[in-house]
């Protein structure tokens, strides 16, 4: 876990905010405090914080709205700090997108615990999403491949004979094995149309990454990515 990633804390009562920060700080998070919830949505957007710590009663911008609106475009961890123990259960199931929840009066060292739990479990979801080789990513959840950074268009059928190779570095692929992971419809398709998916596979990595030949055909077998 980077000791760099930064939080927010949204908190209008001054003692409690800096307390916050002082644990925070020591353990080598960077700290921001917003004494108000009018703007916070707004500095989310900007600043792209790594983790929330979020009151429920704040002025002008309640928590929970934040919370709602934070989750139409980022998911963001969020720890929401409360000052009712019954609040707890009840905005759990009312399910307002927070990870976790805290009641006043609460340790410094425990919504610190609790903030270090969460982003362990919010980085190994991300890695399991993430499939690396080289300098290519491929994202999972978004069905989207990056190479050095940049986005690469690919259509469904192409990343997942992308997916397939990379999951299995070196490893020769039949023509009938990459039919069978690349279309979920089981429909039959002749080997021309999978070499035709890989020409355009391969020229699409050619031009992102044209230092780089990765995909190779193995004569009367199939393919690999080495």
């Amino acid at each position: 876990m980077s000791q760099s990633q930064q939080i927010l804390v949204v908190e209008d009562e001054p003692k409690i905010a800096q307390i916050l920060v002082d644990f925070l700080q020591m353990e080598g998070f960077k700290v921001h405090v917003l004494n108000d919830g009018l703007h916070a949505v707004e500095f989310i957007k900007q600043k792209q914080p790594d983790f929330i710590i979020l009151d429920i009663m704040l002025p002008n911008k309640d928590g929970l709205s934040i919370c709602k609106e934070v989750r139409q475009f980022s998911n963001i961890p969020i720890l929401m700090l409360t000052a009712r123990v019954d609040e707890i259960d009840r905005l759990m199931g009312l399910g307002f997108g927070a990870d976790d929840y805290v009641c006043k009066p609460f340790s410094a060292r425990e919504v610190v615990a609790r903030v270090q739990a969460v982003l362990r479990r919010t980085q190994q979801t991300i890695t399991k999403s993430l499939i690396t080789y080289k300098n290519i990513e491929l994202d999972l959840e978004r069905f989207q491949c990056h190479i050095d950074q940049k986005l690469i268009e690919l259509t469904p059928v192409e990343f997942r004979l992308l997916l397939t190779l990379v999951n299995k570095p070196a490893v020769v692929f039949s023509r009938h094995s990459l039919m069978q992971a690349s279309y979920e419809d089981d429909r039959i398709v002749s080997s021309r149309t999978i070499d035709s998916h890989m020409k355009n596979l391969r020229s699409k990595l050619a031009l992102s990454s044209p230092a780089q030949d990765l995909l190779h055909s193995v004569y009367g077998i199939g393919y690999k990515i080495e």
